[in-house]
């Protein structure tokens, strides 16, 4: 590693608020909305955009995602392939507030989920959804991690279980890791940063006030995804657990609207570093259009 202890530590904290960016913009991690995994039938197009803010100590991040979803059918399943473009705003404050923030678009995103079983009739939905990121955004190796593109291959398995257990409620299990390749260029001294696997689970349970709207739950935790600077160790491995509550519902029938607030309450306890990263609170709005 290049350069002295104080610019391992700004390395370290760097990292840390790329895995806190990169988690709330579906980047690192990826969260996911209640009924995602219900196939639609295949002819289906949708547009999608996500609009977030997230607030905390050391940094504030407003973020969108544009996604494009079309339903088909491959290999005799339910398929959707969809690509999603981030974009946004991120405004470094606190122990970061001497770093350069950034604007612009992230890294385009391709995906599809394959439905092994797909059981409108019973309410039973089981998928699997590949993502490859591509390092398209904009990225300044001097901003570190305070960049919308990250300027390395991410690749993502995401698998999920969705069961209506009655009328009224349902369940929605959802389980990913994240595989990250290296970054060669990274830091005002282009060291080469590492990353090991990240993973996720999460639980949504849905009250279903209407065959078109609902109340939603949910908690998800995120571990894993230590980052290593020229073969050091940072030592900021990810325990973040979170928790959120909203609701969905359609205004006329081909437009659904999601409200989802929520925070982390637990934070992996990181001394010096992780404190300022921990969500104080976030908000959610997503909007869907069937074409």
């Amino acid at each position: 590693m290049k350069g002295s202890t104080g610019k391992l530590r700004q390395l370290f904290l760097a990292g840390t608020a790329s895995a806190a960016l990169f988690m709330s913009t579906s980047a690192s991690a990826i969260d996911v909305d209640a009924g995602d995994y219900q196939a639609a039938p295949p002819g289906t197009n949708l547009g999608l955009l996500y609009l977030q803010h997230a607030s905390r100590d050391d940094l504030n991040t407003d973020i969108g995602i544009l996604r494009l979803v079309h339903f088909t059918e491959i290999g005799g399943m339910v398929a959707d392939p969809q690509v999603l473009i981030p974009f946004g705003r991120v405004d470094p404050r606190g122990r970061l507030a001497e770093s350069d923030g950034s604007s612009g678009i992230g890294d385009v995103i391709f995906a599809s989920t394959f439905w092994p079983q797909n059981d409108p009739d019973r309410g039973v939905w089981t998928g699997f959804t590949p993502y490859l990121y591509v390092p398209t955004g904009e990225y300044d190796r001097n901003k570190e991690t305070l960049n919308l593109g990250e300027n390395r291959w991410k690749f993502n398995l995401q698998v999920a279980h969705v069961r209506r257990l009655s009328e009224r409620f349902s369940i929605d299990l959802v389980g990913d890791v994240m595989i990250h390749g290296d970054n060669k260029d990274f830091g005002s001294d282009g060291v080469t940063r590492s990353q090991d696997p990240l993973y996720q689970v999460q639980g949504w349970l849905r009250y279903h006030t209407s065959p078109t709207s609902d109340l939603r739950f949910l908690v998800s935790h995120v571990w894993g995804g230590e980052n290593t600077f020229d073969g050091v160790a940072a030592g900021d491995e990810a325990r973040v657990t979170k928790v959120g509550i909203g609701g969905s519902f359609f205004v006329g029938p081909k437009t659904q609207i999601i409200a989802i607030a929520g925070r982390d309450v637990s934070v992996r306890d990181h001394p010096g570093l992780a404190d300022g990263l921990k969500e104080d609170g976030r908000v959610n709005i997503r909007i869907l259009r069937i074409f």
